[in-house]
C-alpha cells in the first residue's frame, strides 16, 4: 500500500496556511520561535482546524476535544536532534541527525536493508555522541523521541528480536561497534526525550508518518 497523503496546518510560522507536504511545512516552521503546526489526514480536517485559533480538533478515539498548542520556548536550540525512518518492520531503514534550531542535516546514514526503527534510533544516538566527542562538544544536548533507544544507550545493550540475515549483516556490525564505543567511552551530553505532544514532530523527523 502507498503512503497516505497528509495535510499540514501552520498557525504560527513564516507563512501560516495549509500545506500538502512536509517539506513545505518545515520551511515555514524550522527555526521559527514558538512555531505551531500539526498534520491532518484530509484537506477538510486541515481547513477546519486552520480556522481554530490554537488548533482545537476532535480526537477520533476518545471523542474529546483536545487543545493542541505547540510551544518550543523551552527547547534547547543549541542541540542535535536525531530520528530514524523505516519502511516496514523490518524494512528499509535510515537515520539522521539535524541541528535542532535550523533543521539543517548534520549526518545521514542508510538506507539499510531489513532494519527496524528502534535500531535506527539507537544508532543515531550513538553516532551523535561519537561525533560530539570528536568535536569536543561535551555538553551539547541530544534530543530523541525514542524511549527504547534511550534505554539501550543507558544500558549499553541492544534488545532486538530482529533476526540476523545476509541482508542486514552490516546493521549488526554497526550495533556491535556502537556497543563497543559505549563501553569504552563516557559522555556528559544530556540525552533528552523529545516531547512530541508539546513540541510537535522532532526536527529530525523524515516526514513519512
Amino acid at each position: 500500500m502507498g503512503k497516505s497523503k497528509k495535510y499540514y496546518v501552520v498557525w504560527e510560522g513564516q507563512k501560516p496556511g495549509i500545506y500538502d507536504n512536509w517539506n513545505d511545512c518545515k520551511l515555514q516552521t524550522a527555526g521559527y520561535p514558538n512555531a505551531r503546526y500539526k498534520s491532518f489526514k484530509t484537506l477538510s480536517e486541515a481547513q477546519e482546524a486552520y480556522q481554530s485559533s490554537f488548533a482545537d480538533h476532535i480526537n477520533q478515539k476518545s471523542g474529546k476535544k483536545e487543545h493542541i498548542l505547540i510551544d518550543r520556548s523551552d527547547v534547547i536550540l543549541k542541540s542535535i536532534s536525531v530520528d530514524a525512518a523505516c519502511s516496514g518492520n523490518p524494512g528499509i531503514m535510515e537515520y539522521r541527525g539535524v541541528d535542532t534550531d535550523s533543521g539543517d542535516e548534520i549526518f545521514r546514514q542508510g538506507p539499510f536493508k531489513q532494519g527496524t526503527n528502534n535500531i535506527g534510533e539507537f544508532l543515531a544516538l550513538v553516532h551523535a555522541l561519537a561525533m560530539l566527542r570528536k568535536l569536543e562538544q561535551f555538553e551539547m544536548p541530544i534530543y530523541t523521541d525514542s524511549r527504547t533507544a534511550l534505554v539501550w544507550v543507558r544500558n549499553k545493550r541492544v534488545k532486538t528480536t530482529l533476526q540476523k540475515t545476509r541482508n542486514n549483516k552490516v546493521l549488526f556490525q554497526l550495533m556491535d561497534r556502537a556497543i563497543t564505543w559505549l563501553n569504552k567511552h563516557s559522555y556528559k551530553n544530556p540525552i533528552i526525550k523529545w516531547d512530541t505532544k508539546r513540541w510537535g514532530e522532532i526536527p529530525a523527523d523524515f516526514g513519512r508518518k
